[in-house]
């Protein structure tokens, strides 16, 4: 087994998706970016899976749409963290 192929946090994917969503890639730089991406992630708990389609079959309608409420909410907050943190120019 290969840890960083074979898991990972299915939380991952939906902040990844959340971020296309919003269009957050078009505004933040790519440094912003990463940061925005461990501050989500962090808020989050993790929930890690070998196939993201197992999670499909087995988390019902009410239990994804908290997730992705959960992940909006987690992203807002990052957010307003990064806004609010001077981007350091090289």
């Amino acid at each position: 087994m290969i840890l960083d192929t074979d898991v990972h946090n299915f939380y991952e994917h939906l902040v990844l998706k959340e971020i296309e969503k919003q269009g957050l890639q078009q505004k933040l730089t790519n440094d912003q970016m990463a940061d925005l991406c461990c501050l989500t992630l962090n808020q989050l708990p993790a929930h890690y899976i070998r196939h993201t389609v197992d999670m499909i079959y087995f988390l019902t309608e009410a239990q994804r749409s908290e997730m992705e409420k959960r992940v909006i909410t987690s992203l807002k907050n990052a957010q307003q963290k990064i806004e609010q943190t001077p981007i350091k120019i090289s």
